[in-house]
């Protein structure tokens, strides 16, 4: 069963930069898709990438530029690297994965993954 761990949340000022990590265990499907959500207070979740088994990302218009998506190549570690960081990016941050799943031209939303990490709070300060 897969497991999901986020970590490297913080408290930073407007301009800054930032590294989530996300530990992924008892992933062994050669085909998934792995995102990054956050949940700004009083709000829905909102999808801010995803990538897959090979290696694409692709990013919502608001972090697009911003914001980039990578994994390990093992599989173990998947990260979101935030630059220029807005108090707007302020949120839990959350990793998902979605085994045996793939997408063409398709921005997954949060139902389509099936397992949650806990969350990584990240304020950031005008």
């Amino acid at each position: 069963q897969v497991h999901l761990v986020e970590s490297g949340g913080g408290s930073v000022q407007a301009g800054d930069s930032l590294k989530l990590s996300c530990v992924v265990s008892g992933l062994t499907e050669s085909t998934y898709s792995m995102g990054w959500f956050r949940q700004p207070p009083g709000k829905e979740r909102e999808r801010i990438g995803n990538t897959d088994n090979s290696g694409r990302a692709n990013y919502a218009d608001s972090v697009k530029g911003r914001f980039t998506i990578s994994q390990e190549v093992n599989r173990n570690t998947l990260y979101l690297q935030m630059d220029s960081l807005k108090p707007e990016d302020t949120a839990m941050y959350y990793c998902a994965a979605a085994p045996g799943k793939i997408w063409w031209n398709y921005a997954p939303a949060a139902e389509d993954f099936d397992v949650w990490g806990q969350g990584t709070q990240v304020t950031v300060s005008s």
